[in-house]
């Protein structure tokens, strides 16, 4: 039961809310990726942020969280594209997000995550 409890060191609900804090924080348009935010947050890695974003992250914007190479989430039927597409999200023609104008980094507005974790 202990490994459901912990993530990386650190208590789940404590971590979860440290994910879903950030992802509330992009801003319309922009997108950051799992890794990103996994630095964000200073523990785990792309693998638990996913784990949390398809668990708990129903209520926060969860489509704008995309993997490194800009491609979406591929749950929920094609709504991270409509949202995207509705948001002005830049996006190329094979469909996945344009990085280089869309990337938002959490760390742009100072941001640190996980208590404990936090840098100075």
């Amino acid at each position: 039961m202990a490994r459901l409890s912990r993530v990386c060191g650190v208590e789940r609900e404590e971590y979860v809310e440290a994910v879903l804090a950030l992802v509330e924080r992009i801003p319309e348009g922009r997108v950051t990726t799992y890794g990103a935010l996994a630095e964000a947050v200073g523990v785990g890695g792309p693998r638990q942020v996913g784990k949390v974003m398809s668990t708990y992250g129903g209520p926060v914007p969860w489509w704008r969280v995309v993997h490194a190479d800009g491609s979406p989430p591929v749950c929920h039927d094609g709504t991270a594209t409509a949202m995207h597409e509705q948001e002005g999200t830049p996006v190329r023609a094979s469909g996945r997000i344009d990085m280089a104008q869309a990337m938002w980094w959490p760390d742009q507005e100072g941001l640190s995550a996980v208590p404990g974790e936090m840098s100075s």
